[in-house]
């Protein structure tokens, strides 16, 4: 039976915060780091897609992984991206998330290669091989173009270390079937924040999610209200962060996020290219969202 008790909860997809020149921004990332310990995070998802992952290098990837492991002092479980669309670079990161001090790695389906489930089972085995960590995986198809089917996951949930999936393919019906038909230990998590009140009533375990880059506390009281069961509560604060849900993705992620973040003093609106800044209606858009929840 798998047993990792700590993947579970609200996990925030942390974002990367950039200087103007385009190097990471370490004391913004100290300060984040420090928002999501003070705010009681369940865990903390370094280098996924709201880290912008894509744009980062090796080295940069290193450098985030280690800063968070030092400043969390393994309060807060971290999880590391690692995926990308070549099977033997995604093993390699893989291999070296433990080392680097990861708890979990967090591995998106190939993106561009457009593999078939058979492509997609054989790429996880090889990548769960990589590793003694739990392996998360992550279907994500508006990004990726590759959707992993619920009979897929059926399979990967029986290679040991392959534990849960971060759904966020929008779609409620996939979400019912893999609860309906995968072992109630395999942890589901909603990747899709407005759609989180919905998947946690369906049995989800937690969120994987961008809004709580913004409102780390509400996400946590929601995730906590749902696990205990009290879905009148967590539905009022669900109500409360929609606007805020929606708002976040009127610009490609983590565009929004970075607007709200820098709207709130934790960091510049800085992206890398081919992601730009935040186009001005996006800051007075978020800002309607912040002032909606208050």
């Amino acid at each position: 039976m798998k047993n990792n008790i700590f993947l579970k909860g609200s996990w925030v997809a942390l974002a990367t915060p950039f200087k103007e020149n385009g190097d990471i921004d370490l004391k913004a990332l100290d300060r984040l780091l420090e928002l999501h310990i003070q705010s009681k995070t369940d865990g903390i998802v370094i280098c996924g897609t709201t880290g912008e992952a894509p744009s980062l290098n090796h080295d940069e990837r290193k450098l985030i992984m280690q800063r968070a492991r030092e400043a969390t002092k393994g309060t807060v479980p971290l999880m590391l991206g690692t995926g990308s669309n070549s099977t033997q670079l995604t093993c390699d990161l893989t291999a070296e998330a433990k080392s680097l001090g990861a708890d979990a790695v967090l591995v998106v389906t190939p993106y561009y290669n457009k593999p078939t489930q058979t492509g997609l089972k054989l790429h996880y085995d090889a990548v769960a091989k990589a590793t003694s960590l739990p392996v998360v995986l992550y279907n994500v198809p508006g990004r990726t173009g590759c959707n992993i089917k619920p009979e897929t996951v059926l399979e990967l949930s029986s290679i040991p270390n392959i534990v849960a999936l971060k759904e966020a393919s929008g779609d409620v019906c996939q979400f019912s079937e893999l609860k309906r038909i995968l072992p109630p230990e395999f942890a589901l998590f909603s990747g899709e924040d407005a759609l989180n009140y919905p998947l946690l009533a369906l049995g989800g375990k937690g969120t994987i999610s961008v809004t709580a880059n913004v409102e780390p506390v509400l996400m946590k009281q929601f995730n906590d209200l749902m696990l205990a069961g009290n879905f009148i509560a967590a539905r009022d604060i669900h109500m409360r962060l929609y606007p805020l849900h929606k708002a976040l993705f009127i610009e490609t992620n983590p565009i929004p996020t970075k607007a709200a973040l820098s709207l709130k003093n934790y960091c510049q609106a800085n992206m890398r290219l081919p992601l730009s800044f935040p186009a001005p209606e996006t800051f007075k858009s978020i800002e309607k969202a912040l002032q909606q929840i208050n």
